[in-house]
């Protein structure tokens, strides 16, 4: 079995595999939408005398992190055939793609969503963020009434970009969790293939418009539905943007009032979503969390110093990493009072010890070092000093995933 460089003409064989191992069979439609963004020369290909058994791959985009945006390897699209399992081809790819993505020196860190989650931390891939999935009860829930002074105007939203666009993009500096979209990934969110609406609707768009142009934008559908009382409608809500809480208590209150519904699911929320504390009957959004983001630190110094904290630090890291040797070792990690850090190597005395899982695991400031202290996997060998790593590394905002790549 060969391990390989993908090409361009593996990818229909590369789809094939993956509707197996993910369990669906694959359109011709959902195969041109998918490999719109497939990106051959990030794909990695087992192949068992010229068949396609196994494939990794990575897409080429940016994170936001506390207080920066950075380059980060997407990875996607990681399986093996069900017979080849067991036979270490998953391990061979992963430990190849991250000395690929080290070696390019273009991204220090790698982000993924695990559908196996015992599978990631095994290559140093640490639980980062969090979702808030809800299942509201639209009738047993109100936003309280305010007064605004834009508009909602209902859209088509492939035909649409240019607005949705603008509004992601003037948040997406300080929306941590969020990866960039050009032109090509919009068109890829936005992809309305029948065969997974699940009966629902095509997909639906409304912007809320102020004086400044476009501040908010909300994707949903609905799926009909009908009891013995009457109307019951599923609102299925993809996304709500929104610049400020005049759009976004619009949106909201359009979206929880839709006719005929009774129901509304939101897949992607934040923990700390502010719906929670604008409705007067928060138990009735039945609210559940699930995990979401991934993150893998490749290059320890400028991982760390790609982000900003929310307060001083001066600590040396004892870091290990079995795969990516070149992180192990002591760093000293200094904040400067602005949130700007250095990061170099030292043999001064250790602060904390850690191995790179619980770096990323902390990386988006959700998870702090101090709870990763409690379960046993950062040690403390300077007291103090995981209180002040646990102040510096977390934010003002919790991660908002915002979709699945």
């Amino acid at each position: 079995m060969t391990l390989r460089g993908g090409t361009a003409e593996d990818w229909d064989a590369i789809s094939n595999l993956l509707g197996r191992v993910f369990h669906h069979t694959p359109s011709p439609e959902e195969r041109g939408v998918e490999g719109s963004v497939f990106e051959p020369e990030r794909s990695l290909v087992v192949a068992d005398a010229g068949t396609v058994v196994g494939h990794a791959a990575a897409y080429t985009r940016e994170l936001t992190v506390p207080g920066a945006i950075v380059p980060a390897a997407h990875v996607t699209g990681v399986g093996v055939a069900p017979t080849h399992r067991r036979r270490g081809l998953f391990t061979r790819m992963m430990h190849r793609q991250l000395r690929e993505i080290a070696d390019a020196g273009r991204e220090p860190i790698a982000v993924l969503w695990a559908s196996e989650t015992k599978i990631y931390p095994r290559f140093g891939y640490g639980p980062a963020a969090q979702r808030l999935v809800m299942n509201i009860m639209m009738r047993e829930v109100e936003l309280p009434a305010a007064a605004r002074d834009g508009r909602l105007r209902l859209v088509e939203p492939l035909t649409s970009i240019a607005e949705l666009t603008k509004v992601y993009e003037d948040l997406r500096g300080t929306r941590i969790g969020w990866s960039s979209r050009d032109e090509r990934w919009w068109r890829f969110v936005l992809a309305d293939l029948a065969s997974r609406r699940e009966g629902a609707t095509a997909q639906h768009g409304v912007v809320y418009e102020s004086a400044d142009g476009p501040t908010g934008y909300a994707l949903w559908r609905t799926r009909s539905r009908w009891n013995d009382h009457g109307p019951d409608c599923e609102v299925q809500i993809r996304e709500v943007v929104a610049a400020g809480s005049e759009a976004y208590r619009a949106l909201w209150q359009f979206l929880l009032t839709i006719d005929l519904a009774r129901t509304a699911t939101v897949s992607f929320a934040a923990v700390d979503e502010p719906l929670q504390y604008l409705v007067d009957e928060p138990r009735r959004l039945g609210s559940n969390l699930s995990d979401a983001l991934w993150i893998r630190i490749v290059d320890v110094p400028r991982a760390l110093t790609a982000r900003w904290y929310a307060a001083p630090l001066d600590v040396v890291l004892d870091v290990t990493d079995s795969l990516l040797t070149e992180n192990t070792g002591r760093w000293r990690l200094t904040v400067d009072a602005s949130g700007k850090a250095s990061c170099t190597r030292t043999d001064d005395a250790v602060d904390l010890a850690c191995t790179v899982l619980e770096l990323g695991t902390a990386y988006l400031g959700a998870v702090s070092p101090a709870t990763l202290g409690a379960a046993g996997a950062i040690r403390e060998l300077t007291s103090g000093a995981m209180q002040a790593a646990s102040t510096a590394f977390g934010w003002h905002r919790l991660p908002s995933p915002t979709e699945v790549f």
